[in-house]
């Protein structure tokens, strides 16, 4: 009888290296995060940090960004129920169309805003059209019966419209951040 040790496998395993896994891209923007964050706040004009509430800034500022943040705070309260929530059911469906609109006024909105590029649209106007070509691919996906697809687009519109774009409003400088940390 032959050592079991010593019996080699006829085909090794293949190793994939396909598409990164969402942990790692979380790491990845979380690290561009603290990377842009760390430059802006180690510049000489950056005032010290300390947080504090001072909704003076969004009290004082334009309908139109108003509208965008309200946009933004419900899609992400409904999107984060629907991630969390039983899927297929009536309520789903409800707070789906909840979601797609509340999405759409914010992503239709962020148009009238600029500031991170002065007067020019920025690379998270680029979110926002991405968001307004995928809406209607997703509902079109759940009509069809295409859950997986439907999951897909939904969950990357989340991703990248809430939680990416959303992170980066509360970059040093910004209004988010002056709201909450600002001097």
């Amino acid at each position: 009888m032959k050592n079991p040790a010593l019996i080699l496998p006829r085909k090794l395993p293949r190793v994939s290296f396909g598409r990164p896994s969402n942990r790692a891209v979380i790491l990845i923007g979380l690290a561009a995060y603290a990377i842009v964050s760390w430059i802006i706040l180690n510049s000489p004009d950056t005032p010290p940090i300390r947080f504090r509430l001072d909704p003076v800034r969004l009290v004082e500022a334009s309908a139109v960004l108003k509208l965008h943040v309200v946009g933004a705070l419900s899609a992400f309260g409904i999107g984060a129920a629907l991630m969390m929530g039983v899927k297929g059911r009536g309520l789903h469906k409800r707070l789906g169309y909840a979601w797609v609109t509340a999405m759409a006024v914010t992503a239709i909105s962020s148009f009238f805003l600029t500031g991170l590029n002065g007067t020019q649209f920025s690379w998270i106007h680029g979110l926002s059209a991405w968001t307004i070509i995928g809406l209607p691919m997703g509902i079109t996906a759940a009509r069809r019966k295409d859950i997986a697809g439907h999951r897909k687009q939904m969950t990357g519109m989340f991703t990248g419209g809430m939680l990416v774009a959303g992170l980066f409003t509360f970059l040093p400088g910004r209004m988010m951040w002056s709201i909450f940390f600002g001097a």
